[in-house]
């Protein structure tokens, strides 16, 4: 099993990457996106925020099977979370090239 240390560094990681890229597109695309790339901007502090919290946090400490399926959940959450945020990002892009 993967250690928690580890699977925060992961989430900060790509949390941080979903961010960065965020800036970074701040700079080649229109003004009229600004607020749609801002708003990937907070989902991901809110993605980072609430996983997190539900790391530090496990439902059942006492119970060794429950807690490897929690953070197992956990890890499949951030997948799906910081891919869809990538998506969402790529898709306001393409969107203002279109134009």
């Amino acid at each position: 099993m993967a250690s928690i240390r580890n699977l925060k560094k992961d989430l900060t990681y790509l949390v941080n990457e979903v961010i960065s890229d965020a800036y970074v597109a701040l700079y080649f695309q229109p003004a009229e996106q600004r607020d749609a790339i801002f708003e990937i901007v907070n989902q991901a502090a809110e993605l980072n925020n609430t996983l997190l919290d539900r790391i530090n946090r496990p439902a059942e400490k006492h119970n060794a099977s429950l807690v490897r399926k929690h953070y197992a959940q956990v890890r499949r959450e951030m997948t799906e979370g910081v891919e869809r945020l990538f998506g969402e990002l790529s898709r306001v892009c393409q969107a203002s090239q279109k134009k």
